[in-house]
């Protein structure tokens, strides 16, 4: 016969599972922090003066977006050096119309050689003519290949020093203005610091007991702090392999849209996990 359940330990165990749903299953909240989801610093790749900043601080951006210029005036006078030799076919069309000129002539003088027309000397010669204007023709057309490449690489100069955003998002920092000069070296200051604000990145602790119930893909709530006014949904992406021992703590990430740019980053929230 199965054992009675004393009266004293029937409630410990339903208090016991009432908290651990109240835990888990009920509104819990937590102390968040929403960050952008990344930010960027924007950088010269070569050596100038910077000539335009299109962009000022709080500033929206979006990918593609012209943001800076270094000064290309050299550059571009070398794209207009290296256009008109790409665009020079002359020595082509040369080569090519002497080609098929040796080309019908020796065709011809084989024929003559073979009804006696004309010496074995005559008929050689003009093929050698055939090989000569042929590989004159190889010639100008590798030189046209180059001069198609350099001006290529020109190009790809002057696109060098047009500096242009890497992602959707905000100015945060502008730090050299028209005039400044720029070394292309990495440890210098940035010309401009973009955060990205279209997605954005909420942090939270949540205590070890939540460990093994909080999973990637579970959607969250998110409430900004006032004077902000909303509830955002949110899905967790990353949750910390880590248990920060002092605490009892462990990291998750929870991903936030924020296409509309109603929300501002580095602002306090509170923040909720939906129940299972």
């Amino acid at each position: 016969m199965p054992r009675p359940i004393v009266p004293g330990l029937h409630l410990l165990l339903t208090c016991l599972c009432l908290a651990s749903g109240q835990a888990w299953g009920a509104d819990q909240d937590y102390d968040c922090k929403i960050e952008p989801m990344q930010t960027i610093e924007v950088r010269s790749p070569v050596a100038g003066l910077i000539e335009t900043v299109l962009v000022r601080r709080g500033d929206l951006v979006h990918k593609g977006q012209l943001l800076v210029t270094i000064d290309a005036r050299v550059e571009r006078s070398e794209v207009e050096t290296a256009r008109r030799k790409a665009e020079a076919i002359g020595a082509l069309k040369v080569a090519e119309a002497k080609l098929a000129g040796a080309t019908a002539k020796a065709n011809r003088n084989q024929s003559l050689y073979e009804d006696n027309f004309v010496s074995a000397q005559a008929k050689d010669d003009a093929e050698a003519d055939r090989r000569t204007a042929e590989a004159e023709l190889q010639s100008a057309k590798e030189n046209a290949d180059i001069a198609q490449a350099e001006f290529a690489e020109a190009q790809e100069e002057v696109k060098r020093r047009e500096l242009r955003s890497t992602i959707d998002g905000v100015v945060m920092e502008q730090n050299l203005f028209p005039g400044s000069a720029v070394d292309g070296v990495e440890g210098k200051k940035p010309i401009l610091k973009l955060a990205q604000t279209s997605t954005l990145r909420v942090e939270a602790r949540l205590p070890f007991a939540m460990y093994q119930k909080v999973k990637q893909g579970v959607a969250a709530a998110v409430v900004p702090e006032a004077p902000l006014t909303g509830l955002y949904s949110g899905v967790v992406r990353e949750i910390d392999r880590v248990i920060d021992m002092a605490s009892g703590t462990f990291g998750i990430e929870v991903e936030l849209d924020n296409r509309g740019q109603a929300i501002p980053a580095g602002v306090r929230c509170k923040l909720t996990l939906k129940q299972n």
